[in-house]
């Protein structure tokens, strides 16, 4: 069995990555969901949440996603995301503006606001932050 599989993650402006991994963690809607090697086909949609990622050199990161489709097959995995960002690529001062709008915007009035949109909104910063270190 292969000790990698192709991992290409795709969002409507680009292609993020497409390299060789050894193993991803996912959110999908229904719980995480971890890929090795090997792994028997499947198709899930995944939340906004970070994507974990280890590559054959034992190094290890994380992507920022928001939303999207995963398809496995044995030995390639693809992302559609929504949005992606690597971390090198968060502004983390931008990202604790859109999550201080988006509380207030949910501790305020909620009658004039969409508050499922508000909600997505403060979940995107959330894992911006986090993925970015920059968590407080």
């Amino acid at each position: 069995m292969a000790k990698t599989f192709r991992l290409d993650i795709v969002t409507p402006e680009r292609v993020l990555l497409s390299e060789e991994a050894t193993m991803v963690v996912a959110r999908a809607v229904d719980g995480d969901i971890g890929i090795l090697p090997g792994h028997a086909p499947l198709i899930t949609s995944l939340a906004i949440w970070p994507l974990k990622i280890k590559r054959a050199d034992e190094t290890e990161y994380q992507v920022s996603l928001c939303n999207g489709f995963m398809e496995v097959q044995p030995d390639k995995v693809t992302i559609l995301a929504g949005c992606a960002e690597l971390p090198a690529e968060i502004d983390p001062e931008r990202a604790r503006g859109a999550k201080a709008r988006a509380e207030s915007r949910l501790n305020g009035d909620r009658s004039d606001i969409d508050v499922v949109r508000a909600e997505l909104a403060l979940q995107r910063a959330l894992v911006r932050l986090r993925v970015a270190g920059a968590e407080k």
